[in-house]
């Protein structure tokens, strides 16, 4: 059985038009106009499943600083007793940078709010055996799959931006999950993401005692994301407890048909959310009649060479590719792509336009790191 799911809240996405002056305030207004302290154990643990994509500061890219200011600000008015922050790194990606670099530390020092990096030495991660069915995960991980311990029985809000992605062509409140629950060798499963994805959705109804997502969309990112993307600005936010419906809202702004998106299309199919745009209900501000047609299919350089790997010509080579030390060269060639390139001769350009936008001031008050 699915634990904790309440299929009543499924459908209902929360949406706020905000700008720099009124963000912190609108984030707390945009938790009550949810009801999330009726629906939450206030006692119980809830953790903020912050998304770090980049240890460099790129908009769109990572939780908004404001994102994770305001939502804590607002369950702490709404009397959360014990919050803290969750991130994770990557094989490419240095978390404990990524606090600083995004002013993620200064605001869990502002505000005395504990964190924790999931996959740094010494966390608890155990053996975990999901009591569905998956669809794909027990085929990629035939020897079972390992989770953090401190994610059992807790809440959890996860902290996602509005931007496109690679290879799901949006990222959101479910592609969230992607780094919490799978350790290192998480690339394992890019082959067949989306189906990953619906399972990890299946677990986290198994786990959590609830779910719920928050999405920044101040700026949007657009383009070859999770990281070279171009930026816009949008000033929507927005919330749901269904992690299916938040993410199929926004696709629907940056212009996608949501059931055009396996991930989505599938959660939808196996009642897990709801994908159909038509079926859900938008509280608080319109969205009606936007579309920001954002690009679909973009590529860098770097994710050119994995698609040719996960589902093209190098597919008979995937696992000497990407499952013994041979992997070090491709950890090598990202870093070397975003880090010393793409960051180098085009991000930080794209990163001074920010903060030359309504937005700027804000972003130096929660001292951000320029690449």
């Amino acid at each position: 059985m699915i634990n904790s799911i309440d299929k009543s809240k499924f459908g209902k996405v929360y949406v706020l038009k905000t700008s720099p002056n009124y963000i912190i305030g609108d984030y707390a207004r945009l938790l009550s106009l949810s009801g999330i302290s009726d629906n939450f154990d206030l006692e119980k643990k809830t953790l903020l499943k912050a998304n770090i994509s980049w240890q460099h500061y790129f908009p769109a890219c990572s939780t908004a600083p404001w994102q994770l200011d305001g939502v804590i600000r607002g369950l702490k008015s709404l009397k959360f007793k014990d919050l803290e922050i969750a991130h994770n790194g990557t094989v490419v990606v240095n978390a404990h940078e990524g606090k600083k670099n995004n002013g993620y530390l200064s605001i869990e020092k502002n505000l005395n709010i504990k964190s924790t990096v999931l996959d740094d030495p010494g966390q608890d991660w155990i053996h975990y055996k999901p009591k569905q069915k998956m669809i794909v995960l027990d085929n990629i991980y035939p020897d079972g799959i390992n989770i953090p311990k401190k994610l059992l029985g807790t809440n959890i809000i996860h902290l996602p931006t509005v931007k496109t992605h690679v290879f799901t062509t949006i990222t959101g409140a479910m592609k969230n999950a992607f780094g919490g629950l799978l350790h290192q060798n998480r690339h394992w499963a890019h082959a067949d993401i989306h189906n990953t994805l619906v399972d990890l959705l299946r677990i986290q109804y198994e786990i959590h005692d609830n779910i719920f997502a928050v999405m920044d969309g101040t700026f949007a990112g657009n383009g070859p994301g999770p990281r070279a993307m171009s930026f816009q600005v949008k000033n929507y936010i927005l919330a749901s407890y269904d992690q299916v419906a938040i993410d199929s809202i926004s696709a629907k702004l940056m212009g996608f048909d949501p059931m055009s998106i396996p991930k989505l299309r599938i959660a939808h199919e196996n009642g897990l959310g709801i994908a159909n745009t038509s079926e859900i209900k938008i509280i608080g501000d319109s969205v009606t009649g936007q579309n920001w047609n954002f690009s679909k299919n973009k590529n860098t350089f770097a994710s050119r060479i994995q698609k040719m790997i996960y589902w093209g010509p190098f597919k008979p080579l995937e696992k000497l590719l990407l499952r013994t030390p041979l992997v070090h060269l491709a950890y090598f060639a990202s870093n070397l792509y975003h880090n010393s390139f793409w960051l180098r001769f085009i991000g930080k350009y794209r990163v001074r336009n920010a903060f030359k936008t309504h937005w700027g001031k804000l972003l130096n008050n929660y001292k951000i790191i320029k690449p």
